[in-house]
């Protein structure tokens, strides 16, 4: 029999849980990480080549920072962590040139798996510069955490399931664990994320008067990191208490 008091930190922990859960899926699977706002530039037959230009670059087959860093710095771009988007004229018109107000529609392209694992240079785009062993791993890290994040709920919840079909709080202190350190995941994406746009500024120099400002998915990830730890300490007390309040009746029967 299951005290009233652990049942509902159980029914808390466990929406904790699920709210934390969509937060992070959503946040991995939209692109507004980072959002950057460049001044607004005079769409005439002047800047159409070098619209042109960033614009090809940025959709290119073979992609390497220096080819999408600029567009985004450039084009009010917004940066996730699979996708990348740029503002760009809507192509139904092709005088846009001569418009001096076109309309601006998003264009986004996904990194690929082989892309995320692409060595980041010291001088981003030479390759002949050495590698900044920093700026890939923390590249690497804030695109597998989250998923490592995603897969430890998951597994806590198949721990969860089994918990209740054997009508046992026992492995639930498994399940706080695993919350814990899911929760630990979602936050280390973030930091890892934010280190390495701060890096990326440096090594690749971000223009002036170019505005850059942190977007939503990267702030529903961070809200998903206290959601889980909440939920983690709510597991871990449902079992600490159970256990403690189970000896003490064991121990009384016995007396």
């Amino acid at each position: 029999m299951v005290d009233n008091r652990y049942a509902t930190a159980l029914v808390i922990g466990s929406v904790l849980s699920l709210l934390a859960c969509v937060y992070l899926s959503v946040a991995v699977g939209t692109q507004h990480w980072y959002q950057y706002h460049s001044p607004a530039m005079s769409y005439d037959a002047t800047n159409a080549s070098e619209l042109r230009t960033l614009r090809a670059e940025f959709l290119g087959e073979e992609v390497d920072e220096k080819a999408y860093s600029d567009p985004l710095f450039l084009l009010n771009g917004t940066l996730g962590l699979w996708w990348r988007c740029v503002l760009v004229p809507a192509q139904g018109n092709s005088h846009w040139y001569k418009d001096p107000e076109p309309q601006m529609v998003p264009e986004c392209v996904s990194f690929t798996l082989p892309q995320q694992f692409e060595a980041k240079y010291i001088d981003p785009g030479n390759h002949n510069s050495r590698e900044d062993l920093i700026r890939t791993y923390l590249w690497r890290c804030q695109f597998l955490l989250p998923l490592v994040s995603l897969g430890l709920v998951f597994l806590s919840g198949l721990i969860g399931v089994c918990a209740c079909l054997c009508r046992s709080l026992t492995p639930t202190s498994v399940v706080g664990v695993l919350h814990l350190m899911a929760g630990l995941c979602s936050l280390a994406t973030v930091c890892c994320f934010l280190v390495g746009i701060d890096l990326l500024h440096h090594a690749a120099r971000l223009p002036e008067r170019v505005g850059h400002t942190l977007g939503w998915s990267l702030y529903l990830a961070l809200i998903s990191s206290p959601l889980q730890m909440m939920a983690a300490a709510l597991f871990l007390w449902a079992a600490c208490s159970h256990r403690k309040n189970y000896t003490r009746m064991t121990a009384y029967r016995v007396a």
